[in-house]
């Protein structure tokens, strides 16, 4: 099964996903256990060309979980609360 192939409905809301690059990647890092594994998605998103719109996308769906747009869950919380 090819990994790079998303279903329709989650690249027709989110067409960004495809250049994202944390494709290329073991996903579990992005949902990490350790903090060598969170600094290492964080290295990845650094790189990454749509962290922007990953960042967007995660801060309107609340995301609580896993890192999106070069944010951890605990930054995403603290920037959540500041703008309530």
């Amino acid at each position: 099964m090819n990994d790079l192939i998303l279903a329709v409905p989650i690249t027709e809301e989110r067409p960004w996903l495809v250049f994202g690059a944390c494709r290329q990647g073991d996903a579990d890092v992005f949902f990490p256990d350790s903090k060598s594994q969170e600094a290492e998605a964080l290295r990845i998103c650094a790189t990454c060309p749509v962290r922007d719109e990953c960042f967007a996308y995660a801060i309107e769906a609340r995301e609580t979980y896993g890192v999106w747009g070069g944010t951890t869950e605990k930054q995403r919380r603290r920037l959540l609360r500041r703008s309530a």
